[in-house]
């Protein structure tokens, strides 16, 4: 058993790692006023499984509530645009580009979303890009829920960022 100075050394450890913590362990928004502004892109990725006939039906276009896919795409791009206001934490970002496709997986009857968000500035798009994907996939859901309660959210994941001072990491 642990005695409890190490305990606390270790989450005293733990704590320095978590930017959005003070020493006292308060939140708080990390200041990123001295970092340098660089190019920064991060990918992430999604998807929403579903029954056979409702992924028909948005393929096909046949849903009441018309173009599932392309409203999905700007809600997506708009839930990038407002993570700050969504996320407690997250800063205003000024976005240069947000990316959103859709990818019909028959095998798995399910819609794969991947979005892509850059900007030039001092944090990086990591929240964004995920809130973008999450967005988008739940206005899938919102848009066919009548025909299919039981559509699931799955694997919504950050795949790839670049830029700062840590540099590029890819999802392996």
């Amino acid at each position: 058993m642990q005695s409890p100075t190490r305990y606390v050394s270790d989450f005293e450890r733990t704590l320095k790692k978590l930017t959005h913590f003070d020493a006292g362990g308060r939140a708080h928004m990390v200041d990123v006023g001295a970092k340098d502004e660089t190019h920064r892109i991060a990918r992430a990725h999604g998807r929403i499984v579903m029954q056979r006939t409702t992924l028909a039906m948005i393929v096909a276009g046949s849903t009441t509530k018309g173009d599932v896919l392309g409203v999905a795409r700007i809600a997506a791009i708009q839930g990038a645009k407002h993570t700050a206001e969504l996320i407690p934490l997250a800063h205003p970002i000024g976005l240069t580009r947000v990316g959103v496709d859709f990818k019909i997986d028959r095998k798995r009857n399910a819609i794969e979303c991947t979005a892509t968000a850059e900007t030039r500035g001092r944090t990086g798009v990591e929240m964004e890009a995920l809130t973008a994907v999450a967005t988008g996939l739940l206005t899938v859901y919102d848009m066919c829920k009548a025909v299919d309660r039981g559509m699931r959210l799955e694997d919504i994941c950050l795949l790839e960022k670049k830029g700062g001072k840590s540099g590029h990491w890819i999802r392996s």
